[in-house]
């Protein structure tokens, strides 16, 4: 009777071990490892079911006058963030060639 306790024990035990073993195909993981690939890959097509919908829907997009007008404000104001970053570091290298002259 003691014996047959024993067993179970260590039967369960194995189980355990084979169940939470990091191989696939060791035991029942392949079964459940291939439900989770199922069900993971059923989320990423619903996600991306959802993403379209949403793009297509809920998503206003501009005309292409608006886009137009927008990209020439962008370009116009990075042509302006060009030129004073330039102007800026113009005068401050012959600013510095001033100051160096001043000890060489």
């Amino acid at each position: 009777m003691v014996r047959d306790k024993r067993i179970n024990l260590f039967t369960g035990v194995a189980q355990l071990v084979e169940h939470w073993s990091p191989k696939p195909g060791v035991g029942s993981s392949s079964l459940s490892s291939r439900a989770k690939n199922e069900e993971n890959i059923m989320r990423i097509k619903n996600y991306l079911k959802e993403v379209y919908k949403e793009l297509v829907e809920k998503v206003s997009w501009p005309s292409w006058s608006e886009l137009q007008s927008s990209a020439a404000v962008v370009m116009v104001a990075s042509a302006i963030i060009a030129m004073s970053i330039f102007v800026m570091d113009y005068g401050f290298r012959h600013l510095m060639d001033f100051v160096y002259g001043l000890f060489y």
